[in-house]
């Protein structure tokens, strides 16, 4: 049968209907995760369309999975998060919804303290066992959006819920009509999905799902979970890794709208970030991230890297506040206690910081031959130099004016007295074997002694 695609306007065969495979042993894919040796590529080489939606955004979970590998926020700490998202987000609300733990008292306090607050975006939802209980909890804290597990593989069907794939179905199914009964919008969390069989269960359950959300006229969502960072972005890539192909299977197949489709993926493979852009791309309006990256295991999408990914493939901020990253970066160091790794894009100490002398000459005569854009203005970031036994005389002049702050008029060069003597002094700190860079205490102590009082120490 054809038919007219709303999504491309072009006359189309009528999807295939899959069925549910529901078989006697797990498919566990051992040829592609053999699991004594490195997870497995495998190419078909079919090719999926590219199709970003009109309208893409971002979702926080940093208050839910963030929480599961840190020590738990404090109610405070979670609404002044809350507030930082929120002014990150800006006026169009591109950080779109956060969810949140509903269990504990300290929980349900900060869900109602942000409520409070009055806030449009992000969007307060939850994330729960799949229990009637729970769903009339969601209903009684005023949430209309809870997220919901659907592990999808034959890993957890199989080995860790000890069920059937039928079995598995129909109990989700009727957790679903209990989110309906509770008048809650379920958001389905299908767990590990890049080791799942995708013809065999994820199409033909999503397919379920959408008939119950047509006969009860509740939107559902579908979130896809890349629970191992098994993801592979590349085109051409079989399933289940591949997730253009994800992407495009739940639209094509299971009929999943981009607005209803979300990507949830984990960096242990070092492909969060691609990952998520890929899922955009083939057209998933949201990408689910966490502060800094915070989550199980190598963590989740970094929420800061998204947003500056929006604006390489919007060409837009649409109103975003990216000096709010660095708000949010001294915000966990000094009320939370966590370090960031000096090298982390973005929110690292040393992010827009060099150390070679080369650099720093290059530097000394324009900040953008060597920064990756005006930090200042982005991030409230300037960019700055360590100063060891290979910054060279740049490199110390550089710093000087960066660390005083120096007005144009007041700046100085590499060819500056002070400059060659500080060299000096910094050279034979390092004759003995010195391996650190030079602290900012020591060089402020000695450049007060060298000017003779002409720079004090800040």
């Amino acid at each position: 049968m054809l038919e007219i695609s709303s999504k491309t306007n072009l006359l189309e065969q009528k999807s295939y209907k899959y069925s549910l495979q529901d078989i006697p042993d797990p498919n566990l894919y051992r040829d592609i995760y053999p699991y004594d040796a490195v997870p497995r590529i495998p190419f078909n080489h079919r090719r999926v369309p590219m199709g970003m939606p009109e309208n893409i955004w971002i979702t926080d979970t940093s208050f839910r999975d963030g929480q599961q590998s840190v020590e738990p926020y404090t109610a405070d700490q979670i609404v002044s998060l809350y507030k930082l998202l929120s002014k990150l987000s800006g006026p169009f609300g591109v950080i779109r919804q956060t969810e949140f733990f509903v269990y504990s008292q300290k929980d349900r306090e900060a869900i109602r303290r942000c409520q409070e607050l009055g806030l449009r975006f992000p969007e307060i939802t939850t994330w729960i066992r799949a229990s009637r209980d729970d769903f009339k909890l969601v209903r009684d804290l005023g949430i209309r959006e809870t997220g919901i597990l659907v592990s999808c593989s034959d890993y957890h069907i199989f080995k860790k819920m000890k069920m059937t794939r039928k079995q598995t179905m129909d109990y989700y199914l009727e957790t679903v009509a209990d989110a309906f009964e509770a008048g809650v919008m379920p958001r389905c969390h299908l767990e590990d999905i890049t080791r799942a069989d995708f013809y065999g269960f994820v199409v033909p359950f999503v397919n379920e799902l959408t008939k119950m959300s047509e006969d009860a006229g509740i939107p559902i969502k579908i979130r896809a979970c890349d629970t191992m960072g098994y993801g592979v972005p590349y085109s051409e890539v079989a399933l289940p890794r591949s997730v253009p192909g994800i992407i495009y299977g739940l639209q094509h197949y299971a009929d999943v709208t981009s607005e209803m489709l979300e990507w949830h993926g984990h960096n242990d493979f070092y492909k969060a970030v691609a990952n998520a852009s890929a899922a955009w791309l083939y057209g998933a309006s949201a990408v689910n991230c966490s502060l800094l990256g915070i989550g199980e295991r190598t963590g989740n999408i970094p929420l800061e890297a998204m947003v500056m990914e929006y604006a390489s493939l919007r060409g837009s901020l649409d109103g975003m506040d990216t000096t709010v990253i660095t708000e949010i970066a001294e915000f966990f160091h000094r009320e939370i206690g966590y370090d960031i790794p000096v090298m982390t894009p973005f929110v690292g100490r040393n992010f827009n910081v060099t150390r070679a002398g080369i650099h720093a000459d290059g530097l000394l005569k324009d900040a953008e031959i060597y920064n990756i854009f005006d930090t200042e203005k982005l991030l409230g970031r300037r960019q700055s130099v360590l100063i060891g036994q290979n910054s060279g005389l740049a490199g110390i002049a550089y710093w000087i004016n960066e660390n005083y702050q120096l007005t144009e008029s007041e700046r100085i060069d590499k060819r500056d007295p002070m400059v060659s003597a500080l060299k000096n002094w910094i050279d034979e700190q390092y004759k003995d074997g010195r391996q650190t860079t030079i602290s900012t205490a020591e060089l402020e102590g000695q450049i007060e002694i060298i000017s003779n009082g002409r720079f004090r120490r800040l």
